[in-house]
């Protein structure tokens, strides 16, 4: 056992804002922390701020998902749950950014595809919420990715309470409480959903977005790039991101797979999108 990584783990896991982060996660940037930091007290804050580049600075606050997950089962109706669901949304930036655009997000990036039976989601936040608004198979299966344990246990819930394209649909679903750099989703899936996520994997450790891209078994794979920053800056971010993706389509994760790739951009007001089929 390494025992200064495992006090590096108790000490981060002690703050309630990190306590349901993936473990695995926390002792890879603690290990790279620890090698590299003059103090155990740097490397704990060196870890706190990785992670939060990673993934806090996405919340303004503590969800109650014991009340969330009730307000979503005694909805009256669809139409309600689906407000309820908006209103949820609203608690993680980067879904919060989707709303005012979320009606036509899917209907356009996704339409023409054929029946998407199976949806990988990596690090879906509270992205599971917009199910409703995609347009899946009735039978789909959908695995969400992410690091906060408390948030997937929430999903798997609602995965299990709630059926899409009205009375007919249903979806069955699985969370993976897991760090995808590490151990990056393995099931083949018609639809990979990565939004907005490879900058924050980026900035967490380079080259993390090709090694990724590289992994995916997905025949077509939704890729998309705020439009602004957390702070609301956006003055030239739309350019940087699409010259990102576009070395990524020329780079690493096209060479390393031997796939083809056939790219359809899509702008919206809050979010650069591509749709990338693969052969």
């Amino acid at each position: 056992m390494n025992e200064p990584l495992e006090e590096l783990l108790t000490a981060v896991t002690q703050s309630p804002k990190y306590r349901a982060i993936a473990p695995d996660l926390i002792r890879r940037m603690g290990a790279a922390e620890l090698a590299k930091r003059r103090s155990f007290k740097e490397a704990v804050k060196g870890t706190k701020n990785k992670l939060h580049q990673v993934g806090g600075a996405y919340w303004d606050t503590a969800v109650d998902y014991p009340k969330a997950l009730a307000r979503l089962q005694t909805a009256a109706d669809e139409e309600t749950r689906r407000q309820i669901c908006r209103d949820l949304m609203r608690l993680h930036a980067s879904t919060r950014e989707r709303l005012p655009i979320l009606d036509e997000f899917y209907a356009t990036t996704l339409a023409g595809l054929p029946p998407i039976r199976s949806v990988v989601d990596v690090a879906c936040g509270l992205n599971p919420l917009a199910i409703p608004w995609m347009p899946l198979a009735a039978d789909v299966v959908y695995h969400a990715y992410d690091i906060y344990g408390d948030m997937l246990a929430f999903l798997q819930a609602y995965l299990g309470l709630v059926g899409i394209n009205g009375e007919t649909g249903a979806v069955s679903g699985r969370v993976h409480h897991q760090d995808i750099l590490s151990q990056p989703p393995a099931e083949p899936a018609d639809l990979a959903l990565i939004l907005k996520a490879l900058p924050c994997l980026e900035q967490a450790e380079s080259g993390a977005a090709a090694r990724l891209l590289g992994s995916i078994q997905a025949r077509h794979l939704l890729i998309s790039y705020p439009a602004q920053s957390l702070g609301g800056r956006g003055k030239g971010m739309m350019e940087n991101y699409e010259a990102q993706f576009w070395d990524l389509v020329n780079g690493t994760p096209k060479a390393a797979s031997g796939r083809d790739w056939h790219i359809t951009r899509f702008e919206f007001a809050t979010e650069l999108a591509f749709l990338v089929t693969t052969s």
